[in-house]
């Protein structure tokens, strides 16, 4: 069976690859977006401050809507927990079947039968941790953070806010857009080669592929949005 140690140390290790994983979520938009949005304004537009009022207005909404889709994704979490184990939470009128599947469970740890009953009769004594430990152990699903989806949110909103103020920063300096582009370009393609790097390590891909395939991502998306915006331009 799990010892404390073991339960503190894969709790830490879950709670640590949720915030990396809202990070990654929140920084991939914000960067790739508003530096999307801001090349193809600046095919259109001479001044960067058209550029600054659109992206922060792009910036605040779409922050606000990847909080949200964050809230509700660790909202569904806990739905789906609440669901998938309402019925440990009968404990009375399922005690038999789940005292079995308790006597399985000890049975693979090669404990003689009596030791077995034994474990069975002390895990049944306190109703709520033995349904907890059926909950994890036979449907494998352990029980969300009651504020899970609110964290997520706001890293996630947090995360995208600091990604979608790197391509707009130039802006703020230089008045004429496209020079203030060429800024923005060098500064969110480093940007996402550093995000792809580590993200990539996360992760387990080869980190210098996951690196250019993020970077490439922000090419292909900056460059559509630039020649969308020069195209209608023209006409």
């Amino acid at each position: 069976m799990d010892t404390p140690f073991h339960n503190n140390f894969s709790n830490s290790h879950l709670k640590n690859s949720d915030l990396l994983r809202d990070v990654a979520i929140g920084m991939s938009d914000g960067l790739t977006i508003p530096f999307a949005l801001a090349a193809g304004l600046s095919g259109a537009f001479d001044k960067s401050s058209i550029i600054i009022i659109a992206g922060i207005i792009a910036v605040a909404v779409g922050s606000i809507a990847m909080g949200l889709g964050g809230y509700l994704s660790g909202k569904t979490e806990q739905d789906h927990y609440k669901n998938e184990t309402g019925e440990y939470d009968e404990v009375e009128s399922t005690v038999t079947k789940e005292n079995e599947a308790t006597m399985d469970f000890f049975a693979n740890l090669d404990l003689s039968r009596e030791l077995q009953e034994q474990a069975v009769q002390e895990s049944v004594k306190d109703k709520e941790s033995w349904a907890a430990f059926m909950k994890k152990y036979e449907l494998g699903v352990d029980k969300p953070e009651p504020k899970h989806a609110a964290k997520t949110a706001l890293v996630i909103w947090l995360s995208y806010m600091a990604g979608g103020i790197i391509p707009l920063s130039p802006y703020f300096f230089i008045a004429h857009s496209t020079e203030a582009l060429k800024i923005s370009v060098v500064t969110t393609l480093i940007c996402l080669f550093v995000f792809g790097f580590f993200k990539s390590r996360m992760t387990g891909v080869k980190p210098i592929w996951g690196a250019l395939k993020v970077t490439l991502i922000g090419v292909v998306a900056a460059a559509a949005a630039f020649g969308v915006a020069k195209l209608f331009e023209a006409h």
